[in-house]
């Protein structure tokens, strides 16, 4: 009787566990955490809601999906914020709030939390800076003490004009990116970046070549020294 009843119940256990509902997907995952920035990619699916919560510090948010958030505020204000793949926006510390999708389609978010206060004096931009040397394939999005954002995108089998980044930056690749990187006369490596993918880069020189069949796009932010 006991064996039975323990076979019995060892097999309703493992009906159990295989229709129960897998767990969701974490909704923040942190890709970068160092002495400058906190980046988090944030997933929200239609209906999502937070808690009342607030943000302490100034963030740049560069959208990867279209969707529609809605900023409750304490007090009662109340903010729609529709967005596009690819915008990017800057987002103030501020007070008290909850965010919720309120759209009918899931989104994800690169969220990039600044640790850093940001300069007081102007920035030396040197001679090869990207925005000077390749306007065409750079842009500025905007630019205030913390942060120098900059669209990069270049067309297929185009090449961008030898730049030098002399900032610390986080990249967020928009689109897939297929390219060769020049470092220098006849020395370079090719390399490829998936859509979404975030990394960290210092200092550097190089030009960029589009070896894929597709435009590619990325968004630069630059990290400004401190004061």
């Amino acid at each position: 009787m006991t064996l039975r009843f323990a076979a019995t119940f060892a097999l309703l256990s493992l009906l159990n566990a295989q229709q129960r509902p897998a767990s969701p997907a974490k909704s923040h995952n942190v890709m970068i955490d160092n002495a400058y920035v906190r980046v988090v990619r944030a997933m929200n699916v239609p209906g999502q809601k937070s808690r009342m919560h607030k943000h302490d510090i100034n963030r740049v948010m560069v959208h990867l999906d279209a969707g529609t958030m809605r900023l409750a505020h304490e007090g009662g204000k109340v903010d729609d914020i529709v967005f596009k793949p690819g915008d990017v926006r800057w987002d103030p510390a501020g007070g008290l709030h909850t965010s919720e999708n309120i759209g009918g389609t899931q989104y994800h978010i690169i969220e990039i939390e600044l640790k850093q206060p940001g300069a007081g004096t102007p920035v030396a931009w040197p001679g090869l800076d990207p925005v000077k040397t390749d306007p065409a394939h750079h842009k500025i999005e905007f630019e205030n003490d913390q942060v120098r954002v900059i669209r990069q995108r270049v067309g297929v089998k185009e090449t961008s004009a030898m730049h030098e980044h002399v900032l610390p930056r986080v990249t967020v690749y928009l689109s897939e990116q297929k390219a060769y990187t020049a470092v220098a006369r006849n020395r370079g490596s090719a390399f490829f970046n998936e859509a979404g993918k975030v990394s960290w880069g210092e200092r550097a020189r190089h030009s960029e070549r589009n070896t894929g069949t597709e435009p590619f796009e990325v968004i630069l932010v630059e990290i400004k020294p401190v004061r």
